[in-house]
């Protein structure tokens, strides 16, 4: 990890355009400024490991990298994989608490990192902005719901036929999705995600060429994901 040279421009035009800042006033505006900086990430690099204190918010400027658990037997679940905006960390940068997470680079990457004392203050002194961490942390929560819905009640094949959904209109995450990603994101392992893909294939649904997959029957793909 490297610091990256940023001047106040290009972090007040960060925090303008980020859902939990753009209200802010520019005079609090301007105080965050002195509490974040920018780094760098090589591709593989680890960000931070589950259990590390935490530093702060980070905002992904460009780049992309996923966020992941592993379990005790060694198998990788990627919980999120990140994109350019997104924003993560929020659970150590609020509560002060460590990481619950693991999060590694898939290319070069830059964040932006926001001192979580910094952030914790304005919480207590500024209902608005406290207002819009608790909104996100809602959306987030309702988010592990349906993850959590989804395993218990899907089989994998329709689990997976929702995650090429997901990933269709996005291009960008699709070119990132590798067979061991998706089987880490669905809780499953590789050759379980081959056989699915098949299977999709067989019905009519999908068709795999040169490692992207396209939808070419909606109707029967719609069918997989209900």
């Amino acid at each position: 990890m490297r610091i990256l040279h940023s001047d106040k421009s290009q972090r007040l035009k960060l925090l303008r355009s980020n859902e939990y800042f753009d209200t802010m006033p520019d005079s609090l505006l301007d105080r965050i400024t002195g509490h974040m900086q920018l780094r760098e990430y090589e591709r593989g690099e680890v960000f931070f490991w589950e259990g590390d204190a935490g530093d702060g918010l980070y905002i992904v400027e460009n780049g992309s990298a996923k966020i992941y658990r592993v379990s005790p037997q060694g198998r990788q679940y990627i919980v999120r994989i990140l994109q350019e905006a997104d924003t993560f960390a929020e659970v150590p940068a609020f509560d002060g608490g460590a990481n619950p997470v693991n999060v590694e680079s898939l290319e070069t990457c830059s964040v932006w990192v926001i001192d979580g004392d910094t952030l914790r203050e304005l919480v207590l002194s500024h209902p608005h902005f406290a207002q819009k961490v608790l909104e996100n942390f809602g959306r987030m929560l309702r988010g592990m719901v349906r993850q959590v819905s989804e395993m218990a009640f899907y089989q994998v094949t329709h689990r997976l036929a929702r995650l090429i959904n997901e990933t269709a209109v996005d291009d960008a995450l699709a070119a990132h999705m590798t067979q061991e990603q998706m089987a880490a994101r669905l809780g499953t392992v590789r050759e379980v995600v081959a056989r699915s893909l098949k299977e999709l294939e067989r019905s009519g649904a999908i068709k795999v060429e040169n490692r992207r997959i396209h939808i070419v029957d909606e109707t029967a793909f719609n069918q997989w994901m209900n």
